[in-house]
Order: C-alpha cells, then sequence, then structure tokens
C-alpha cells in the first residue's frame, strides 16, 4: 500500500499546487492533502518543515521527498509512464519538452496574470510582455495539437498527461483573465477546464474558507 501525503498551498492560488496534486490524479495515487494557508504569517515556517525547499507542492511517498511539482511527475511517470507520456517517442520527446518550457518560462504571464480560480477579471493586465508569452502558449498548443493531438481534446489527443497538467494553470488564469485566444486555444482550454480532476480541484477552492488579499485585487 502507498503512504502518500501531498503538501499544498491554497487550492484558490496556488498554481504549482495545482500542477503536483494533478500529478498525483493522473498516477491514480491514493494520497492525503496538507493544505498550508498562503496568507497566513507562519505560511513559510510551516511549510519549510514539510518541504525542503519551503516550497509547494512537496509530496512524502513511500519514504522519498519530492518537492517540485516536473519532478513529482516525473516520478509518478516511473511507476507508470502510460498515464502520463504517449507511447512514441517523438511525441514523448515534445511533451517533455514543452512541460519543462512550462517550468522555466512565461515569468511575465506568470507576473501578471496569477492563479485565481475563484474570482474572474476579464481584460486586466494585458501588458505586451505577458500577451507575447500567451502567444508563444497559443503556439505551442496549437502546433502539439496538429501533430499529435488527433483522437481527443488534450495536447496529445484522448490522454489528459504530464503536459496537460503542466499547462492545466495557464487554462485556469485564462479563464480568470479572458485574454483574446483563438478558436483552437479557447477549445483546448475549454477541454482542460472540464475535465474532472479540473472540476474537482476548482469545488475544492470555493469551499476553502481562507481570502489572500493580495490576489483579489486585480489593479494592484
Amino acid at each position: 500500500m502507498t503512504d502518500a501525503t501531498l503538501i499544498l498551498g491554497n487550492k484558490a492560488y496556488s498554481s504549482w499546487s495545482l500542477r503536483g496534486w494533478l500529478m498525483c490524479k493522473i498516477a491514480g495515487l491514493d494520497f492525503a492533502e496538507e493544505i498550508h494557508d498562503m496568507g497566513a504569517d507562519d505560511w513559510k515556517v510551516r511549510v519549510a518543515l514539510r518541504s525542503p525547499s519551503g516550497k509547494v507542492p512537496c509530496l512524502h511517498i513511500d519514504g522519498a521527498t519530492v518537492w517540485e511539482s516536473l519532478a513529482i511527475g516525473e516520478h509518478l511517470a516511473e511507476r507508470n509512464p502510460a498515464a502520463f507520456y504517449p507511447a512514441d517517442p517523438i511525441a514523448r520527446a515534445h511533451a517533455r519538452a514543452i512541460a519543462s518550457e512550462m517550468h522555466a518560462g512565461f515569468g511575465e504571464l506568470r507576473k501578471a496574470m496569477w492563479m485565481n480560480v475563484r474570482r474572474r477579471f476579464p481584460g486586466k493586465r494585458r501588458n505586451p510582455a505577458a500577451l507575447a508569452d500567451i502567444a508563444r502558449i497559443e503556439n505551442i498548443w496549437g502546433e502539439t495539437r496538429q501533430r499529435f493531438g488527433a483522437g481527443g481534446p488534450y495536447l496529445f489527443g484522448a490522454q489528459f498527461g504530464l503536459a496537460d497538467a503542466m499547462y492545466a494553470p495557464v487554462v485556469a488564469r485564462f479563464y480568470t483573465w479572458a485574454p483574446d485566444l483563438s478558436a483552437a486555444s479557447k477549445s483546448y482550454a475549454d477541454a482542460v477546464w472540464q475535465h474532472r480532476f479540473m472540476r474537482e480541484w476548482v469545488a475544492s477552492a470555493e469551499a476553502e474558507p481562507w481570502v489572500v488579499a493580495r490576489y483579489e485585487d486585480p489593479d494592484i
């Protein structure tokens, strides 16, 4: 029996927590959740006791500690590769590349349009640098769907995999901030937003008691 606990921040706001949580769901893992309020005065102290980096998410599983979203995905993919990656090696390489690009990049979008799955701020904070990041993301989605997406609504077709999990918080941002998107991007974003795992996450976020003021004002 797997012994697993995932350390998370607020589900309303924590984009990296969402990625790690989706990785656990894709794996079919039976795991406990330990959620820490990002607005609490002792937030960093509490998380540092549970995560070596002092950040979320962090997965404790069968004696191992994995404290980064993409690493959580890769660790769980070792147990069940077919759940996370396409079988074709070329598609699999592409999936790893676009997941890594998401992990390392798009800082301007992150700063301008943070995740808040409970709120809608359409038309706000559309600065040129964030829009350039969005254009690159749309290019990634379009190219991937064109090359590998036959047979289903996700990046690699019918399977909601690791790459989709990495871009899921972007979909959440787009739902909140409503930037202009192509029809193809909207179709993909809608498919991710309506996935049962995303619906479960958003429902939990809606039920959270915490509000962090800095994520509630789109004009700061």
